[in-house]
């Protein structure tokens, strides 16, 4: 039996205006999701716990088997572990973006334009990173460059707690009241000010600004965690596994979990990635005798973020032509093969960030096939069956069964 998960990141949603009061999954044209949904299991998922803020990293812990209540440390060490940083037991690690600031009457004062400073690009972000590292790391503090706007900071030997905001929650807004608080809260806004005065008149922002991108003119920092000890896929559900991602987090769990990182050229981790690709790379996994790839899709949250409708759109038309009738048509060569769809949380465009609400998941098994009642996949058909899988990290076993 081969297993795949299509993780669609943040393409649930609310319905919006713009869309005739649909959703972008009910907008989109999906032929070969929608045939999953009215063949196979289809249902809500909370992937979310109550009381833990919705993440993409609590949210794939959970759809991976790992309840986020017992294994969860924080985002950014399972980052660090695909950047291959290596944590002691007493590291604390924190997510560094790259972002774009509107600074005109001082650092507190700015406004959050762009948490991914226009995707900058990973050789760019390295050579910032660089810099970054070279000016302010000293025996606590160091800095490591990750993918695109992605990266890390360690402090050794850190402790307390601090209130610190994921950038993407406050665009367009005031930083004031999101800036670092807390134990230490000063060292961490400190450091953020002094990255602007290092990067704001930086060469690789000189040549961003002449090319009409945003420059990159601080850190952000946030998501902070200790070293993860989670169990291995293997001793969990006695099969082997791959991940198939374009992001530091979703690569680090895997990694943590035991599994392969599997990297695909092209893939960006936004709608311009290579999506037929992450689809091969996880058939020629399944040839090559692992029983299970978790292939994950950045594109429909990138695009919730930044409120791009047409693109999260497309970004679901190109998820269900490009991966899953690959997926179809190379999966078509085994006796049986059992693929789940899903998002990890809703990205509502609305809102331009996450939420905590539960999610649609197929569930289609090529020997099972028989109508669901479904006449396609969106938040309201799923709601429709009745089928609630009240905690998400159960999904997994519901999903593995042989």
């Amino acid at each position: 039996m081969k297993y795949v998960v299509v993780l669609g990141d943040g393409m649930s949603d609310y319905p919006i205006a713009q869309l005739g009061n649909r959703t972008p999954l009910q907008f989109a044209s999906k032929p070969n999701i929608d045939f999953l949904a009215s063949n196979g299991e289809i249902g809500m998922v909370k992937t979310i716990p109550d009381g833990i803020a919705p993440g993409s990293d609590v949210a794939n812990l959970s759809v991976m088997g790992y309840n986020p209540q017992r294994y969860y440390t924080g985002r950014s060490p399972l980052e660090a572990v695909s950047m291959g940083v290596e944590l002691s037991d007493t590291d604390l690690a924190f997510r560094c973006n790259l972002v774009n600031l509107d600074v005109k009457d001082g650092y507190e004062s700015a406004t959050m334009i762009d948490y991914s400073s226009d995707e900058i690009s990973t050789s760019e972000a390295a050579e910032l990173i660089k810099d970054v590292n070279k000016y302010l790391s000293d025996d606590e503090i160091t800095f490591h460059p990750g993918i695109s706007y992605r990266h890390c900071m360690v402090w050794h030997n850190g402790a307390g707690t601090r209130s610190m905001t994921p950038p993407h929650d406050i665009l367009e807004k005031n930083i004031a009241a999101y800036l670092p608080s807390g134990d230490k809260g000063e060292l961490f806004l400190s450091l953020q000010k002094k990255s602007y005065e290092i990067l704001r008149n930086h060469p690789v922002n000189q040549a961003r600004i002449a090319r009409g991108l945003r420059p990159a003119n601080s850190i952000w920092l946030w998501g902070e965690g200790k070293k993860p000890a989670i169990p291995k896929f293997f001793d969990k559900y006695s099969i082997t596994g791959s991940v198939v991602s374009a992001v530091d987090l979703i690569k680090g769990i895997g990694l943590c979990a035991g599994m392969n990182s599997i990297d695909v050229e092209g893939a960006t981790g936004n709608i311009n990635t290579n999506f037929r690709g992450k689809a091969e790379a996880t058939l020629d996994e399944l040839r090559k005798g692992r029983d299970f790839v978790y292939v994950h899709l950045e594109a429909p949250d990138e695009c919730g973020h930044r409120f791009e409708i047409e693109n999260k759109v497309k970004s679901i038309e190109l998820i269900d032509s490009l991966v899953v009738g690959t997926l179809l048509e190379g999966l078509a060569a085994y006796e049986d093969y059992c693929l789940m769809v899903l998002p990890d949380h809703p990205t509502p465009l609305s809102l331009r960030t996450h939420t905590s609400d539960p999610v649609p998941y197929i569930i289609y098994r090529k020997s099972c096939q028989k109508p669901s009642g479904a006449t396609g996949y969106d938040e309201s058909q799923a709601q429709r069956t009745g089928l609630f899988v009240e905690e998400g990290h159960t999904l997994m076993d519901k999903f593995l069964v042989r």
